[in-house]
């Protein structure tokens, strides 16, 4: 084959360059695309400037290869790619295709196992390879005939460069490779020697082999780096394994099939035109052409497809094995289908499935129904095994609307693989969190200008309601493909909001990612000492009789505490006390704020009623109720996090609500108590310190505090002493206590009345430490304004990572709720920054606890502090890992805090 020029793409490479190179992009539908535009774009440069005779991209077919037989690790630590990124593996394959050039891949091997064989058979052929890559593991392949080009500089590289860059010759870099291993593959190489000592021994002994016999025979002059060369001699060998490429794999295509050809011009524009690639269309001359329309060509659907104006239904009953088996054929034919469940109950984890809906297009959705009471349904099994390639398929977009919970359902079902993912919630909470609700009926409604079928509708309400099990068949597919429809609507109409709203990374980012890290850790839950809620119980029971005696000694007979209106009659009636006001109702208002009002001015029995209140509250909540809520298999409490609820990123914890235990009381601690870590395991409680103080420092640019942060002071103590102008050493409390009231309290716009409420102070004397507290901080009081008036401008404040929380009550003409709206947008880019960080810190820690083989699992997230259980002896280098991750999660301008503890219960670790 004289005169024949192979040009050999690593098409691997040119995803993973093209993806990280690119910010992200998606095409109308949503579809992640940056990596199809950058890979098109790489090959069309190829294409012009070089050319040969015969061109083939090679592409990984899969992770596993011959080479795990021989050594089990390899590549095992590696990351999964990137969710957005999986999509467009087969977009990938597709380009290549319409440009007319082969895309070749082979179960078993790598790609570069491929590029080898190839250039081993052109070279045998008498032909001229090149290899479009600066891969080192193809350097080993370059001589006579075969050179490598590099596709971002463009330029050639051969035996020079090589030995340029690692100072041995092609042909000695297997050699070289098997020394130094590599830690991203996990080749073991030789501890210690780098390419600079690799080289040194190939040039003083010339092979692998001779080298690890000069350094067992003692030929080899004595030093650390012979030891280790006898130590991991092994290693070297298995390395050398593992780094060669194979010659000999079977060709997929014979050479004489690359012959390179003129790619087809309208079915590159289709598939430019179906990406949204404009440029590129130009570029190529291709964007006066109109898009052909081959019937042949078109995916089989269900039912006709339909535009974004299609009706909502009719919907299709999926109840024989030929409908499911075309709507499986239709899902992988649109690479992508909504999905929604039909449930039993709305708790993940005690909910039995009924049916799951699918839709691959506007208007077209079906429903298999699989636990109704009456009806022809498929059996699960078969559903199941029908679907679980699907849900598992990497190039597949699964759509859900409040994908964690269906995720839980659907893993109970059997069907526990399912990635990548979108979520319409989520992608709606990430665009305006605060400005409304994120359920799927309310954005229908704003969205969609449409009414879905209610739940209530179908089950009924009240004594009549019924079980979704006992819901007809026919009107259940009606209410449930409807769902499904309507999620992939919104995410039609949503996603490409995304990045015209800048919101695009805080979804991918954060809010995505999150969904496994929760689902892991509601499956996990924290274990709970039954025995202690019992009699923690009795204890609360017994401190309230003593109060309700104390009170009833107080008043002089007996009452009942738990009645407000009883109460109110007591407090305005008989003891005539001031400042009483009725409801509508006509009663005496006894709310906590009039009994707070009360307790201020000196009056015992409202300070009495508010810890007679407080602990029937943590006794019923906690006490009793967690009781109920442990699982009778792992004993264990599984609480639900909410993603979508807070306005300010905040998660939410309900079913049980574990974040709201009080933090600085007796009993919040002796709640605590009660959270015990499993047998041979340690609870670690990890808490940002002074989180929000610090981000007021970075946001509101205060050389002070941030001088503070970056020393390590007392940030209470430096703020009293600056504000009050008493030195810090030797300060006593009371003055501290003023300044940490004031430094958090100002975060929350908080007023002399209530500044003095707190301190127990003057109005007057209140005010003045706010006064004085705003000019010697000036940036503080600059910061409120701006961001005022820039909420009152836009409706919404951002964090400092970019989410946006939206403030509706900002613009009312009450006065007191605008008040309260601002105090709000005030509050918001802290207490949602904060949020962020440690949302930032949990998507990053499960890949970091696996590659520290720790035995370690993240349980609960309350706020600013999250909490793992570790196997005991492992507790300690478990809490530095966690401390390190989550001090790193964001860069700011002033240092992140993590305080870890460690206990065989949370109040210990706490």
């Amino acid at each position: 084959m004289s005169g024949t020029r192979l040009v050999l793409v690593d098409g691997s490479g040119f995803i993973f360059r093209a993806f990280h190179a690119l910010p992200p992009m998606t095409r109308e539908d949503g579809t992640p695309v940056n990596a199809v535009f950058g890979f098109c774009n790489m090959l069309t440069r190829l294409l012009k400037e070089h050319t040969g005779t015969h061109l083939a991209v090679i592409f990984d077919a899969g992770r596993t290869t011959f080479r795990n037989a021989i050594d089990p690790r390899y590549k095992a630590q590696r990351p999964e790619p990137p969710e957005e990124l999986i999509p467009q593996f087969a977009l990938v394959r597709d380009a290549t295709r319409a440009f007319s050039v082969p895309a070749i891949e082979l179960d078993g091997f790598e790609a570069d196992d491929l590029i080898a064989s190839y250039a081993a058979a052109m070279q045998a052929a008498g032909g001229e390879v090149v290899i479009v890559s600066s891969d080192k593991d193809l350097m080993q392949l370059l001589g006579a005939g075969v050179s490598m080009l590099d596709p971002i500089k463009s330029i050639p590289i051969g035996p020079d460069e090589v030995m340029a860059k690692f100072g041995v010759t092609p042909a000695q870099m297997i050699d070289a490779q098997a020394l130094m291993g590599d830690s991203v593959d996990n080749v073991p190489g030789v501890a210690g020697i780098g390419p600079k000592g690799a080289a040194q021994l190939i040039g003083e002994y010339g092979t692998l082999e001779a080298i690890l016999a000069a350094a067992a025979s003692g030929a080899m002059k004595p030093s650390k780096r012979r030891d280790a060369l006898v130590a991991h001699a092994e290693d070297a060998r298995i390395s050398r394994q593992l780094v060669a490429l194979r010659t000999d794999v079977p060709l997929p295509l014979p050479i004489e099939d690359l012959v390179l050809a003129a790619h087809d011009d309208a079915a590159l524009h289709d598939f430019l035109d179906a990406q949204g690639f404009k440029s590129i269309k130009a570029r190529l001359g291709l964007d006066g052409l109109a898009r052909r329309h081959d019937e042949r060509a078109a995916p089989a659907a269900p039912v006709a497809a339909r535009g974004v104006e299609a009706g909502f239904g009719p919907y299709e009953t999926i109840d024989t094995p030929a409908a499911l088996a075309r709507w499986v054929a239709a899902i992988r034919a649109a690479g992508l289908v909504a999905i929604d469940t039909e449930t039993t109950d709305l708790n993940a984890r005690r909910t039995r499935l009924v049916g799951i809906s699918l839709a691959t297009a506007p208007g077209v959705a079906a429903y298999i129904p699989l636990g109704h009471e009456l009806g022809e349904q498929l059996p699960r099994g078969a559903v199941v095994e029908a679907l679980a390639p699907v849900l598992g398929d990497r190039a597949i977009l699964k759509i859900f609307h409040n994908a964690k919970f269906d995720l839980h359902v659907l893993a109970g079902a059997g069907l526990a693989d399912a990635a990548p993912i979108d979520d319409t919630m989520l992608i709606s909470y990430a665009l305006e969190a605060g400005a409304h609700g994120h359920g799927m009926d309310e954005l229908s409604a704003l969205h969609l200008d449409h009414k879905p079928i209610a739940y209530d509708e179908v089950t009924g309400t009240g004594r009549n309601r019924i079980s979704f099990s006992a819901v007809p068949i026919e009107r259940a597919t009606a209410y449930a493909a409807e769902d499904a429809d309507v999620t992939l609507r919104l995410w039609q109409m949503l996603r490409p909001r995304l990045r015209e709203a800048k919101a695009l990374a805080l979804y991918e980012m954060l809010e995505r990612r999150l969904v496994p890290v929760l689902l892991d850790m509601e499956r996990a839950g924290i274990m709970v000492d039954r025995d202690d809620l019992v009699a923690m119980s009795a204890e609360f029971a017994r401190r309230m009789d003593e109060i309700q005696r104390d009170i009833e000694q107080m008043v002089g007979h007996a009452f009942n505490l738990g009645s407000p209106k009883q109460l109110g009659e007591i407090l305005f009636d008989e003891m005539k006390l001031p400042g009483g006001k009725r409801t509508k109702t006509g009663a005496w208002g006894t709310d906590a704020a009039v009994l707070d009002e009360l307790a201020e001015v000196g009056h015992e029995l409202p300070v009495r009623i508010l810890e007679w209140r407080q602990l029937q509250k943590l006794k019923s909540t906690y006490a009793d109720a967690l009781v109920t809520e442990i699982d009778i298999e792992d004993r264990r409490v599984h609480t639900n996090f909410a993603q979508a609820i807070a306005a300010t990123g905040r998660l939410s914890s309900n079913d049980p609500n574990l974040q709201n235990i009080p933090i600085r009381t007796r009993e919040g601690a002796r709640i605590r108590r009660a959270f015990i870590a499993a047998p041979g395991h340690a609870l670690i409680s990890a808490d940002y310190s002074q989180i929000e103080l610090r981000l007021l420092a970075h946001v509101a640019d205060i050389p002070a505090l941030k001088a503070s942060f970056i020393n390590g002071e007392d940030i209470h103590a430096r703020t009293a002493s600056e504000v009050f102008g008493v030195p810090m050493e030797g300060m006593d409390a009371a003055t501290r206590r003023r300044a940490k009231a004031i430094n958090f309290g100002i975060i929350y716009g908080i007023s002399a009345f209530g500044l003095a409420r707190q301190l127990g102070i003057e109005n007057g004397e209140a005010k003045r430490y706010i006064d004085a507290y705003f000019a010697r901080y000036p940036e503080i009081r600059r910061y409120m304004n701006e961001t005022r008036e820039f909420a009152r401008t836009h409706g919404y404040v951002a964090t400092p990572f970019g989410r946006r929380c939206y403030v509706p009550g900002i613009a009312d003409k009450n006065p007191a709720r605008r008040s309260y709206a601002e105090r709000q947008a005030i509050n918001a880019p802290l207490q949602g920054g904060a949020a962020d960080i440690i949302k930032r810190a949990m998507v990053r820690l499960p890949a970091a606890i696996a590659a520290s083989g720790l035995t370690l699992r993240l349980l609960l997230q309350v706020h600013d502090e999250l909490l793992f259980e570790a196997a005991t002896d492992q507790a300690e280098p478990a809490a530095a890992l966690v401390r390190g991750i989550m001090q790193e999660a964001a860069v700011l301008s002033v240092p992140l805090l993590v305080e870890a503890g460690i206990g065989g219960n949370w109040s210990d670790a706490h």
